[in-house]
């Protein structure tokens, strides 16, 4: 199959073509720099918060998109074989499983929670979405008892509102968001999540309590300011603020059992959200990106509870706006 030379190496050869092999000691040697990128990109994933939030919220930017991280062990597993080093191989280990650990649970099965269930759907409809009348459609078809909408604008509610009354016998609207129920709702009113910099008349916030057959539920409809990547950073600031006000105000509920839904612009990993997330649970199970609808990135539309478990998270059709229609199975505990 081959032969010794003078260097140590030994020349295989098939076919015309020649594969060398290295000493041991230099196979262990090589790809040092890759199985260090490897190592970095592990660290990365099992612990992002290494990175500072200052300056230009560096910290959230990576947290956004952390799952898609996990696709630096491709180039690297090319660099590792160009280099034909088993270091480098056996380095790409870390970051395989620091993602799975991360993230696999998202991919696996899991039951839907059955028993005391409220089925929402939650949705920014864009400001600008020519279709209002079949966007609501679209969303009726999922047979939610809750609907959530953000980005309502005048001109297009009474599509909104006449779509979705057959089906929908209770809502209330405050501001550009607004809340469609199978259920009685009362004690609506608005939620103060305006972050200080951001001129009177800005309302995005909308608490009411939704009438279940399981009892009585504090739902959430929010809509948090949007952020913008720019020279001087990842500019989250008003966002962040307004996640502050957000679990100030769900702290202070005294429903027990809480759902929030809304464009939360950031994901629950992202440490912005912290002040909010931290009191709720997110869903375990699915993806569920849904933004931007035409390549979705990142799941900024949220469901999100207290007193109860989210269920796999999954989008629903396209419709006129920029952004999924997302869903789920909510168990009230």
């Amino acid at each position: 199959m081959g032969e010794r030379t003078d260097s140590g190496r030994v020349e295989v050869s098939e076919a015309g073509v020649s594969w060398w092999v290295g000493e041991r000691p230099g196979r262990w040697a090589r790809g040092r720099v890759t199985a260090g990128l490897a190592l970095l990109t592990a660290l990365l994933l099992a612990f992002p918060r290494v990175v500072p939030d200052r300056p230009g919220h560096l910290g959230s930017l990576l947290e956004a998109f952390l799952p898609w991280l996990g696709l630096a062990v491709v180039p690297l597993l090319a660099l590792a074989l160009l280099r034909r080093s088993a270091t480098a191989l056996l380095s790409l280990l870390l970051p395989a499983v620091a993602w799975a650990y991360a993230f696999g649970g998202l991919l696996l099965a899991a039951p839907e929670p059955s028993g005391r269930v409220l089925v929402v759907v939650q949705h920014n409809v864009s400001d600008v979405n020519t279709d209002p009348a079949g966007t609501a459609r679209t969303l009726a078809e999922a047979e939610p008892d809750l609907i959530a909408l953000e980005e309502l604008v005048p001109a297009a509610l009474p599509a909104y509102e006449k779509a979705l009354a057959p089906a929908f016998r209770f809502h209330e609207v405050g501001g550009t968001v607004g809340i469609w129920s199978k259920h009685p709702l009362s004690g609506t009113r608005a939620v103060d999540i305006k972050p200080g910099g951001i001129a009177e008349g800005w309302s995005r916030g909308l608490r009411t309590v939704v009438h279940t057959p399981y009892g009585e539920v504090a739902a959430y409809v929010v809509h948090l300011p949007s952020v913008r990547l720019g020279t001087s950073g990842y500019a989250s600031s008003w966002r962040d603020e307004s996640a502050h006000l957000l679990g100030r105000a769900v702290a202070a509920e005294t429903v027990a059992k809480v759902i929030v839904l809304g464009d939360l612009n950031g994901t629950v990993d992202d440490r912005g959200l912290s002040p909010l997330t931290s009191q709720l649970n997110a869903s375990e199970r699915g993806f569920a990106f849904s933004f931007p609808a035409s390549f979705p990135l990142a799941r900024i539309d949220q469901v999100l509870a207290r007193s109860a478990t989210v269920g796999r998270m999954r989008t629903l059709p396209a419709t006129g706006s920029d952004h999924l229609p997302v869903t789920a199975r909510v168990a009230l505990r």
